[in-house]
């Protein structure tokens, strides 16, 4: 006899069991379906740019759902471009380091170094030895060398390493308030049953019970608030001042110099020039973080805290520095080498005023040679001084700076594979033809005024880095941007610039960067918090953004003009056969 159909359908837990199964393997049924499902793209549309575009939609859903960790996605085009026969696994490794990515390493080895001497925690507990216990000085001192470090080590650590300083320094003047509240609330008696805190008024013999979070002065809850969020933002901003602070900062550079060289054209994006164009932007938005957490959580008043709550945070400070120890002869050596470093990255190109690079041949030194002979040094320069060799290691070999272990442990090595994916896939693009497809597709804005062009896309990926990965968005937009740029008649970076910076913009959610998550973790801010403060600072960041590439960015690059070798080059294709 048939059983009822009821008894063939699986029960509530059935199917609960059945999705918990369905979560548990979705990177797999991510990575198997999705090119799958993108099959007839290579089916039914003939020719490389379909090829392209098949591979690079394949990869872009994985970016965005994380399916294989993101430096694993970066090298799919060794298997992808190969497989729908669009270049040569040779052809396409050629391209995952090149001069952009020495540059990266180099970059990231100095900033080993400086986390591995605590140099960077040292920075900080001096810079809030000078700025008070005033609660808006605090957050600057806090903010400073967070924005600061972040332009050389990674956002991520350099977060990891500022909040719990800020936390020792809330903790104190937590626990001043609550003696100051003791001394003047006698009568009060505090009692504690079961995980409930209950408050007894010996005056009026009544009590009440409330929650944890209820006992927590708001004054502090909002102090909280705003030293969390304004370290999160500034480790945010302090990427986009210099050309190694981000990774989408180096794609981008890394496209770009691709772009003009195919032209055979030299591109004008270099460390000295960057920091030009980027430094007064990120400078800009910190200060208005800066001002715009004072009024939405210190609401812009003065605090009035005691000359003891004010000794016992600059205590907490003294102590911690204190630990350090003194400035030992390696992390002298080290500011050495990062100031030598900074400097030679400078001075290299300075544009009409000369620099150092003109002292060899033409295209042979770029700024990836100071950062490797840099880089290198640390490696052979001694930790000690050389009259204390004899007496304290007697014959065996003086350590490094920076010894090689540390280094395997504390490089990103994955941002190289990283990289190398986003610049394989700009070499597909090109070779392909779907860089030069999506010119002509995109000919239908040319109505629009190229500043409103500019603001709109800034605004759209800066919405898309909330909730994906910046480098995976960067990766994908850089070919196309440089295309739309030169259909506009403008300089291939009056797109590409901007947008590049706009993916570090991400202010609204705990996913949207490593630091905002960091801060997250601590428990002081909630999702609305930041949401509250992100929304704000994302619309003013990018008309900063913009009305910067209007301003004196385009003094430095050009944007409004269209280069000689493009040009030309587009003369010579309106004249071809590869006509739109």
């Amino acid at each position: 006899m048939a059983s009822a159909p009821s008894d063939r359908l699986p029960s509530k837990k059935g199917w609960r069991n059945i999705l918990n199964l369905v979560f548990s393997v979705r990177n797999l049924l991510t990575i198997v379906i999705t090119p799958i499902i993108l099959l007839p793209i290579l089916l039914l549309v003939e020719g490389n740019e379909a090829k392209c575009a098949y591979c690079i939609i394949v990869m872009a859903v994985y970016w965005i759902t994380e399916a294989l960790p993101i430096a694993v996605t970066s090298l799919l085009p060794i298997i992808l471009f190969p497989m729908v026969g669009l270049l040569s696994a040779k052809d396409v490794s050629n391209k995952y380091l090149n001069d952009t990515a020495m540059l990266f390493v180099g970059g990231l080895i100095v900033a080993a170094a400086i986390e591995y001497w605590n140099i960077h925690k040292r920075l900080a507990l001096r810079v809030l030895m000078l700025v008070g216990s005033e609660p808006r000085w605090l957050m600057f001192g806090m903010m400073l060398p967070t924005w600061f470090l972040s332009m050389w080590i990674s956002n991520t650590a350099t977060t990891a390493m500022m909040i719990p300083i800020a936390n020792a320094v809330l903790v104190q003047l937590k626990e001043t308030k609550d003696i100051e509240n003791s001394d003047a609330a006698e009568d009060v008696e505090l009692t504690e049953q079961n995980g409930v805190t209950i408050i007894r008024d010996e005056k009026t013999n009544t009590s009440r019970k409330i929650r944890e979070n209820e006992i927590e002065n708001p004054e502090y809850l909002r102090m909280c608030k705003a030293l969390s969020l304004g370290i999160a933002y500034a480790a945010n901003c302090g990427g986009v001042a210099s050309l190694t602070g981000t990774n989408p900062n180096v794609i981008m550079k890394g496209v770009a110099d691709k772009v003009f060289q195919s032209r055979n054209a030299t591109s004008p994006v270099t460390f000295a020039s960057w920091i030009q164009f980027c430094l007064p932007i990120s400078a800009l938005i910190v200060a208005f973080i800066w001002l715009w957490l004072q009024f939405i959580f210190l609401r812009c008043r003065r605090s009035a805290n005691s000359p003891e709550q004010a000794q016992r945070v600059k205590a907490v400070i003294r102590r911690e520095y204190k630990n350090l120890g003194p400035v030992s002869f390696a992390q002298g050596a080290v500011i050495v080498h990062f100031v030598i470093l900074a400097v030679l990255w400078i001075t290299r190109d300075l544009g009409g005023a000369g620099g150092w690079g003109r002292i060899f041949p033409p295209k042979t030194v770029t700024d990836s040679t100071p950062s490797i002979l840099v880089s290198i040094s640390l490696f052979l320069f001694p930790a000690v001084l050389p009259w204390k060799f004899s007496d304290r290691y007697h014959g065996k070999s003086v350590p490094a700076l920076l010894p090689w272990k540390a280094a395997e442990k504390m490089v990103p090595w994955g941002v190289v594979l990283l990289l190398g994916g986003g610049f394989a896939l700009a070499h597909g693009s090109q070779v392909s033809g779907l860089s030069d497809w999506l010119g002509c597709e995109l000919r239908v804005f040319k109505d629009f005024e190229p500043w409103v062009m500019n603001l709109v896309l800034c605004y759209i990926v800066a919405a898309a880095t909330e909730v994906t990965s910046n480098t995976a968005i960067c990766s994908l937009m850089m070919p196309i941007l440089s295309e739309l740029a030169m259909t506009l008649g403008v300089n291939p970076l009056y797109f590409m610039f901007p947008t590049a910076i706009a993916t570090s913009f991400a202010f609204m959610l705990p996913v949207a960067t490593p630091p905002n998550a960091v801060v997250f973790s601590y428990g002081y801010v909630k999702v609305a918090d930041m949401a509250m403060a992100g929304f704000i600072i994302n619309i003013v960041a990018v008309l900063v953004l913009v009305l910067a590439t209007e301003t004196w960015g385009d003094a430095i690059f050009g944007f409004h003009t269209l280069p000689a070798a493009f040009k030309t080059l587009n003369v010579t294709a309106s004249n071809s056969t590869l006509k739109c």
